[in-house]
């Protein structure tokens, strides 16, 4: 005895009916309609079939592919359903993180342009003081020569005004 592709397939899903494991397990339990020695030339339609066929078990056989069908288009459906709200909330979420990394790139170029300008500044400034300073050298030698003169005229002065 045979079992067919969507009996063992309906065996093994949980949602399966009350109604629909009695059938099968009643169709299990028949013996073949065809006879062991002519298995091989008993085709699925029934269209090589010798012996002749009840309509009521091939009308059950039928609601049973129809009901498995229908699961089976279900849980496809469910399946493709979830598949998508999956893809959906993937995909959104890497739209956010892009965004969330284009927001921080954008804002750590800003931030990286303020410091080079900034940087800039302090070594133009630099620079300047630095040329300002130079000079700076000669001044304390005239500041030095003026300083002697100064006592130079103080004492002279000093000796002018002493005089008895």
């Amino acid at each position: 005895m045979e079992e067919s592709p969507s009996a063992a397939a309906g065996d093994q899903r949980d949602e399966s009916t009350e109604q629909e494991v009695t059938i099968r397990e009643r169709d299990m339990d028949q013996t073949s309609t065809c006879p062991e020695t002519e298995t091989e030339d008993c085709g699925l339609d029934g269209s090589e079939s010798k012996l002749p066929l009840n309509k009521s078990d091939i009308l059950k056989a039928i609601e049973v592919v129809e009901r498995d069908s229908l699961a089976i288009a279900d849980s496809f459906s469910s399946l493709f359903t979830s598949l998508r709200l999956a893809l959906s909330e993937v995909t959104s979420g890497s739209v956010d993180h892009m965004r969330c990394f284009g927001d921080a790139a954008g804002r750590l170029q800003e931030s990286a342009l303020d410091a080079a300008t900034k940087g800039n500044r302090y070594i133009n400034s630099c620079l300047r003081l630095n040329e300002e300073m130079r000079g700076i050298d000669s001044l304390a030698t005239q500041l030095k020569i003026l300083r002697r003169n100064v006592d130079a005229l103080d004492t002279a002065v000093n000796k002018l005004v002493r005089l008895p």
